[in-house]
């Protein structure tokens, strides 16, 4: 599980798994997330790299940090979450795919067909 990749920083990362375990709820709205010390653990990482993953969700407002119990997801944090995701996508993502698209000469029918099969087009 700790397969990070270069091209981001592992808080980041870690931020970002933690986002899509309540996004998938895997973890439900009231209930605790894993511990600092049980991700660390797992991921062979420094604490403090998994506390400001912590941080950032407790920044964008979908976490909160219980005193003695540990980290918690807030209600309304899906739709908190989803909300604050899509916006992030909309300006930090979407501009440079689309970007790649247009400089690759990609056509919607050829993107879509790719959501029903990943592999994409046949080149024959």
């Amino acid at each position: 599980m700790d397969d990070f990749h270069t091209s981001q920083p592992i808080f980041v990362q870690i931020r970002q798994r933690l986002t899509e375990m309540i996004l998938r709820g895997s973890v439900g709205e009231g209930e605790a997330l894993p511990s600092v010390r049980q991700i660390a653990a797992d991921l062979s990482v420094n604490p403090l790299t998994v506390t400001k993953a912590f941080e950032a969700l407790v920044d964008v407002g979908v976490v909160e940090k219980r005193r003695g119990l540990g980290m918690f997801v807030k209600t309304g944090a899906r739709a908190e979450l989803l909300a604050h995701e899509r916006d992030k996508f909309i300006k930090e993502d979407w501009p440079r795919i689309a970007a790649q698209i247009k400089a690759l000469d990609l056509d919607l029918k050829t993107l879509l067909d790719t959501i029903t099969d990943p592999k994409g087009p046949s080149h024959e």
